[in-house]
């Protein structure tokens, strides 16, 4: 597992009321959630990331907004029409 490193000013976890670790564990998922949102990984492998299960992980997406599908409604449409 690769270790990053990154700087924050304390004011800003202050004003987020979280201790460093859970601010940690919630920009892993952020992360992950818009690596997935953009198509860069797939399910498995964001959750990964996120340092989830795969359960979690897709329970962890609605709170940023992101479908755990990967499809637009008119993909679904469109294949749909092919059969």
């Amino acid at each position: 597992m690769v270790q990053m490193t990154i700087e924050m000013p304390e004011e800003a976890l202050a004003a987020l009321r979280k201790a460093p670790d859970d601010f940690a564990r919630e920009m892993r998922l952020a992360a992950a959630a818009i690596v997935y949102e953009l198509k860069l990984l797939s399910q498995e492998r964001a959750a990964r990331v996120a340092g989830l299960s795969r359960a979690e992980f897709l329970e962890g997406l609605g709170r940023f907004g992101v479908s755990p599908f990967q499809y637009s409604s008119d993909e679904i449409l469109e294949e749909a029409n092919r059969e």
